[in-house]
């Protein structure tokens, strides 16, 4: 018996930009487009309504912008999957969006099947955190004025890992899966599972992109 669709909401207020994302999304055996919303007040309410596996939300909207709807859908449900849509891969309102709950973000002009695998990891509860451009964001970002007031709790907060679980967290910020991870450590990826699950309630964080953004901001990673 085959797995069920995976549920996708389609955000943007540009009509083509939707219709062209649900041909996509449609066409693929595994993924069903159940709803749309032309902004983040109404991508709030249809959340709310259908309960999607993933929402792919542009950032720049009328009423209620993609950033400010993220953090209002994931404050309503801490499970929720926001994967965030953009134009430009350097754009500081994604690296907000990262830091109010998105599980990761994609270039408008992806391909279908980068579309397409991206909803599938975020999905699955991962990151999408493998396109070099993210850390490239993250970087550049982590450095705008709030950054110091945040750097100071990243840097208080990390004191409470491990050594090896502070190695774990540099590695996802790196963009590594559980399974590179394992083998760059050479432990069982049931190990690494454990350690990241210790390092987000440890330092109060809902998934691994808030993982990588606190890595950043706490200087864990050198920026470049």
């Amino acid at each position: 018996m085959s797995a069920p669709a995976i549920r996708v909401l389609i955000v943007d207020d540009q009509m083509m930009v939707r219709e062209g994302f649900s041909v996509l999304m449609n066409a693929m055996p595994d993924i069903e487009v159940v709803g749309e919303a032309v902004n983040g007040r109404e991508a709030v309410d249809r959340v709310r309504e259908l309960a999607p596996d993933v929402v792919l939300m542009d950032i720049r909207m009328p009423e209620l912008n993609g950033i400010e709807a993220t953090r209002e859908i994931v404050a309503a449900d801490d499970s929720a999957k926001v994967l965030v849509l953009t134009t430009f891969d350097l754009d500081e309102y994604v690296y907000q969006a990262l830091r109010a709950g998105a599980s990761g973000f994609l270039l408008k002009d992806a391909s279908a099947r980068q579309l397409a695998e991206g909803v599938r990891v975020v999905a699955a509860g991962e990151a999408l955190l493998a396109p070099s451009v993210t850390r490239r964001l993250i970087t550049e970002f982590s450095k705008l004025s709030e950054a110091p007031r945040v750097m100071a709790g990243a840097q208080s907060a990390y004191g409470e890992l491990t050594d090896r679980e502070t190695e774990v967290l540099v590695l996802i910020a790196e963009g590594l899966s559980n399974v590179e991870i394992a083998g760059r450590l050479v432990v069982a990826e049931s190990t690494i599972k454990t350690h990241v699950s210790r390092i987000l309630v440890k330092l109060g964080l809902r998934d691994r992109t808030q993982a990588a953004v606190f890595a950043y901001e706490a200087r864990l990673v050198t920026p470049g």
